[in-house]
């Protein structure tokens, strides 16, 4: 099952992601860029996805992400997470910054 949620920029909006990467073209990593424009570092709630799971029978999971905050926020909603799939994402000279700063400032899972 794949369950879309408009939660564009980690919850931020189109219009302020594109902001973001104006700050990141000046330097700023994802994060940062989040950050100085007043946002924190997710802002995205993953109850939608819960209550549209809960409205389809579905109380178990197994999720496709590499953002423990993900399987913790929707286990928090009451969703049973039974195990986690991962996003297989190789360096490839542009991307590496990018999954660097995924992994070590916001914990995500890669190569796991």
């Amino acid at each position: 099952m794949l369950l879309y949620l408009a939660q564009e920029g980690r919850g931020i909006g189109l219009v302020n992601k594109l902001r973001a990467y104006a700050l990141q073209d000046r330097g700023l990593d994802t994060l940062d860029a989040n950050r100085a424009l007043g946002w924190g570092a997710d802002e995205r709630s993953f109850l939608t996805a819960a209550t549209m799971l809960e409205a389809l029978g579905i109380k178990r999971v197994r999720l496709l992400t590499n953002n423990p905050n993900k399987l913790a926020s929707l286990a928090a909603c009451g969703v049973e997470i039974v195990g986690r799939e991962a996003h297989a994402f190789a360096p490839n000279g542009v991307n590496d910054q990018y999954l660097a700063t995924k992994a070590e400032r916001f914990g995500h899972l890669l190569g796991e």
